[in-house]
């Protein structure tokens, strides 16, 4: 963590192989139906380049208007670690987040590390929130 980041740390133990997990955030199909999902949003668009460098987009229709999620991946480990940014407009560099996953016997424990830029340090809480929801909705895809 620097001045210039507020680190945003959560944790979730899955009942799947750490391989299951990593994938369901590369996979359109599978990514579509919990990362960034909300009960009652309509998903438009999901774009996956599953590569170190490529981009992602992700658009959900929500009551107040399109969500948008875009970024691109910094680095990618299957089934260890994940690396990309997010912003909600292309134009953005966006914010680092780090997916690790540690296999623990049949199943294995995500921690989500979210380098918050300090300008958007109101809404640390939210942002921790916001992950914990995503991880519970990913839990949820792979039962």
């Amino acid at each position: 963590m620097t001045d210039a980041t507020i680190q945003i740390r959560v944790s979730r133990h899955f009942d799947a192989p750490a391989e299951r997990v990593f994938d369901a955030w590369l996979d359109p199909a599978t990514a579509g139906r919990w990362l960034f999902a909300t009960p009652s949003g309509q998903m438009q668009r999901v774009e996956i380049d599953a590569r170190a460098g490529g981009r992602y987009v992700i658009v959900e229709r929500r009551t107040e208007g399109d969500a948008e999620h875009h970024g691109r991946y910094l680095e990618i480990d299957r089934p260890r670690r994940l690396v990309f940014t997010l912003a909600a407009d292309a134009s953005s560099e966006g914010d680092v987040v780090t997916v690790e996953i540690e296999s623990e016997g049949a199943g294995c424990t995500l921690t989500l590390t979210h380098l918050l830029a300090a300008e958007w340090a109101e809404y640390a809480d939210r942002t921790g929130s916001g992950w914990t929801g995503v991880l519970a909705a990913l839990a949820e895809q792979l039962r």
